[in-house]
């Protein structure tokens, strides 16, 4: 069968079962959206290039495959960068399809000619720069490889237009053989010997699980390893859903927005696991503090990330369901012998707690968000004060419901990530819960919302301000708050009715419950503005110290 490059690249998506693709289009990416065309392949326009990325990283972590986006050279490339390192940073399977300039045009200046490769070269798991469209076949195999196995991450492809137009004979996928990458999947036995001896002589062991647990699909294990050991678990922020969070064995998040009782318990443990995270420096606050009285049991896919931040006792590199598995085939149950009657006073203790008095608290209105949705409800977050409430006082329940940009931090990441979601998980319900500062970063895909008929409802915590920068000039500047104030911000309720999204405000605590009941019983999108207290921070001012032992709150 005689094809052109481009239609090529389409029927490997279809093989792959690739039904969505995120895009935007343009000059040089044509040949592959005139291919799109007569697919059966459902393409989503986005509004702007990076929420494509963002999209097919939120579609991604709710379904568990291979996300797709596709955008034309230059400007269309390089907005691309920010969500293509946010999947980078959080291990999201991706692959991108970006549009080039002819093979005679590159390095002249062409219009829209951009170096896509090299400006992406740190943030992709691995680039291609097709040169033949007889190399199409095996560079989209390898690339669909490459995304989804071992640490998942995403993969680009740079595609000119006349690769793209030139016709091949195309006879199917060759297949794969990459000699010089070939993850590991099971743990060396010894390693795994030494981790159940070290188990059975513990008395005070805590797991720490991150990210790598959900795309391990890994949660079951963990639980049993949990329950069979009576270990206390706590998640990195990347790792929330990957244990239930109404969990007796569950102590919450880790680090420096996390629980008191959860940090205390790594800091008192003789034992940690880190499963599937990174230890960063947002989960160890201290770094040549943690562990500093426990061994340290260090499971990961990748290689490079055990011992990276953290002394190491026992690694071992292998998946991570995998290896539990071969743990939870010769631990035997252990007996608790105290250790978790210390951690229950801790919680007793060291509770989160808020003020009731006053101007409506956010956290307030995600716990009554929590008492009005169901275990599988898809939740997404912005970045800022409201993704750290949300963490702490949404009780998540289930892996692949928690959406939210870790590594990168990536203010607007979260109206796009809640559409692929959406898109990913149509029977599902989605809630954004977003901040005036994150939201405004993405709001026109309002329109793209709009277009799909989406039912994503969105929670706006107004206080009109940046809310974790401010939060940070007052613990390290003294309160010396400087272009951190939203003024000039959008009537929200009035934007979403000019989308013709139902919108409403709320400033007033008693009217919380019913609201929130009322837009999960909305069949379409809604949004809901609530306006809450600009004092309010994550970290309470009435402490003497950051780190995360000290005060009364985290």
């Amino acid at each position: 069968m005689r094809i052109t490059g481009a239609e090529a690249v389409v029927q490997i998506f279809q093989h792959y079962g690739v039904d969505l693709i995120f895009g935007y289009p343009g000059g040089a990416i044509l040949p592959l959206y005139d291919a799109l065309r007569d697919s059966t392949i459902k393409h989503v326009l986005v509004r702007q290039e990076q929420n494509a990325a963002h999209a097919a990283s939120g579609y991604a972590r709710v379904t568990g495959r291979t996300g797709v986006c596709i955008a034309t050279s230059g400007p269309g490339a390089t907005n691309l960068i920010t969500g293509i390192a946010t999947a980078y940073m959080d291990s999201i399977p991706m692959v991108v399809i970006t549009g080039q300039v002819p093979l005679s045009a590159i390095g002249r200046d062409f219009f829209q000619e951009v170096d896509i490769i090299g400006a992406t070269f740190g943030l992709t798991k691995h680039n291609y720069w097709v040169k033949k469209a007889t190399d199409i076949p095996r560079i989209l195999a390898e690339a669909f490889h490459i995304a989804s196995t071992g640490r998942p991450g995403p993969v680009l492809i740079d595609l000119p237009k006349d690769v793209a137009c030139e016709t091949i004979e195309y006879a199917g996928l060759p297949e794969v053989e990459i000699k010089s990458y070939q993850p590991t999947y099971q743990g060396h036995p010894k390693q795994v010997k030494r981790i159940v001896q070290a188990v059975k002589e513990s008395a005070r062991p805590v797991i720490c699980a991150g990210g790598g647990v959900i795309s391990s699909d890994a949660a079951e294990e963990l639980r049993a390893l949990a329950e069979r050991c009576q270990i206390p678990v706590a998640t990195t922020l990347m790792g929330i859903g990957a244990f239930p969070k109404d969990h007796p064995l569950s102590i919450g998040m880790l680090g420096f927005h996390g629980t008191v009782y959860s940090n205390l318990a790594v800091d008192n443990a003789d034992l940690i696991f880190i499963l599937g995270a990174r230890a960063g420096d947002r989960a160890v606050r201290q770094i040549e503090e943690f562990g500093r009285k426990a061994r340290v049991v260090h499971i990961d896919v990748d290689p490079a990330e055990i011992g990276k931040n953290v002394n190491v006792t026992v690694p071992i590199v292998g998946d991570l369901k995998t290896v539990l598995q071969d743990i939870l085939k010769n631990v035997a149950p252990r007996e608790d012998t105290g250790w978790l009657a210390t951690i229950a006073a801790w919680k007793k203790e060291k509770a989160r707690a808020y003020s009731q008095d006053g101007p409506l608290k956010p956290q307030y209105v995600l716990e009554q968000l929590s008492a009005v949705t169901t275990p599988d409800t898809i939740i997404a977050t912005d970045v800022g004060q409201h993704q750290m409430w949300t963490g702490a006082y949404y009780c998540t329940k289930k892996p692949r419901t928690f959406l939210t940009s870790g590594g990168m931090g990536t203010m607007g990441y979260g109206l796009p990530a809640a559409i692929g979601a959406q898109l990913g998980k149509p029977e599902t319900a989605v809630v954004l819960v977003t901040g005036d500062g994150s939201f405004q970063m993405n709001m026109p895909e309002l329109a793209t919302l709009v277009q799909e008929q989406l039912p994503v409802k969105i929670i706006v915590l107004n206080n009109n301000a940046l809310g974790m920068v401010r939060e940070l000039q007052m613990h390290f500047h003294d309160s010396r708050y400087y272009q951190v104030h939203m003024r000039g911000n959008p009537d929200f309720v009035k934007l979403a009715d000019a989308y013709g999204i139902p919108a409403q405000r709320v400033s007033e605590k008693t009217a919380v419950r019913k609201i929130l009941q009322t837009m999960m019983g909305t069949p379409g999108p809604m949004l809901i503005e609530f306006i809450v207290d600009v004092e309010e921070n994550v970290v309470p001012p009435t402490r003497k110290s950051l780190h995360p032992f000290e005060g009364e709150i985290v």
